[in-house]
């Protein structure tokens, strides 16, 4: 009775120390850290987070603004997801959104939407000799690192598929967008590049990491060497982005959880039981839009720190789409896909803030 009744002493002292790091009360800030938290320990205020970091509506603003989003993925077999993650972001108000893919790709990409800027540079083993591999890799990050300054945010592996060369192009891609202090959202196949080689995000606090159950798996017996806790899944990403250097990592679920190895916070609220694929693609281009804005809410208000804003990021662009998968749901019950909740992103955004 003891052993367990100090288990649970400690267990709420940890989560003290976890939650103690995320948000310093100061005057300026529109939400306090007892604001974020509610209902259980971990629940973020995820509508005050989003009201806070969504920009108004201002007509003396010029195009860039309020976004530039990149998408690294898309190849012969998956031309979906990186169209899913650049017109999620489109959708829910950034003004620019780009996507690298193979050749291939390109002109099944663009055929999607004229809203996307479409850049065919990235190149398959298939189409490249052994002895032209390292000045067409060149090439390639030439290419796109000529358009990095303007990206406030990265997505790197929607339909990036697993090609060695490929990959390989893309891991020099995360290098250089490092080296600009570019924010990078890793998903899909790019979380298996990256949990094969960690040193690509390893101490870099502006990636992201949005592993669904399968990835955050792998990852787990990668960098910890032991099987996914659920009793103790708070703890358990906590140490894990802490031993990948300070990274967030934002783990889809029932209840989505976050961390940046400093503090953990849930978003279970709103939600779909409809699994249709495609919905970690919308959540990869909403995360960086909120991740650009967060920014911007940052530098803007007169605090030195109000949070982090990968964190800020990862739970507004999580309560966003479970809002829209949960409206889209209602509409379509079992027949919803990806595109409904796509179009719902909208008008989730503006029943939780408005424009005036």
């Amino acid at each position: 009775m003891l052993g367990s009744s100090s288990s649970i002493i400690r267990r709420q002292q940890f989560l003290i120390r976890a939650l103690g790091g995320c948000f310093k009360k100061q005057t300026h800030q529109r939400f306090t850290m007892q604001s974020m938290m509610s209902g259980s320990a971990l629940e973020a205020d995820a509508l005050g987070v989003l009201r806070s970091i969504t920009p108004t509506l201002d007509p003396t603003r010029h195009k860039g603004q309020a976004g530039k989003i990149a998408v690294i993925g898309g190849c012969r077999e998956y031309t979906g997801a990186p169209y899913f993650s650049a017109i999620s972001a489109l959708k829910i108000g950034a003004d620019l959104s780009h996507v690298f893919c193979t050749k291939d790709a390109a002109p099944v990409i663009k055929s999607y939407s004229p809203e996307l800027i479409v850049h065919p540079v990235l190149e398959e083993s298939y189409s490249v000799r052994d002895e032209d591999k390292i000045s067409i890799s060149k090439k390639v990050l030439a290419e796109v690192e000529k358009w990095m300054e303007r990206f406030d945010c990265l997505v790197v592996g929607p339909g990036l598929g697993r090609d060695p060369f490929l990959l390989d192009c893309v891991s020099d891609i995360i290098k250089h967008a490092r080296e600009s202090n570019v924010p990078v959202v890793i998903d899909g196949d790019g979380l298996f590049l990256v949990t094969n080689s960690l040193d690509l995000v390893s101490g870099y606090p502006s990636a992201i990491l949005t592993p669904n159950v399968n990835e955050y798996k792998r990852l787990v017996q990668k960098v910890l060497n032991c099987e996914v806790n659920d009793q103790d899944a708070p703890e358990q990403l906590l140490l894990l982005a802490k031993r990948i250097g300070g990274v967030t990592i934002l783990r889809k679920g029932i209840s989505d959880l976050v961390s940046d190895g400093k503090t953990v916070s849930s978003v279970s609220m709103y939600g779909s039981p409809r699994r249709c694929g495609g919905q970690g693609d919308i959540l990869s281009g909403s995360v960086a839009v909120f991740i650009s804005w967060a920014h911007l809410y940052i530098s803007s208000v007169e605090v030195k720190y109000i949070g982090s804003p990968t964190m800020l990021g990862c739970i507004a662009g999580s309560a966003l789409v479970r809002k829209a998968a949960s409206l889209a749901f209602k509409n379509k019950r079992r027949s919803t896909l990806t595109g409904d909740i796509i179009e719902c992103l909208g008008k989730s955004l503006e029943e939780i803030c408005p424009v005036s």
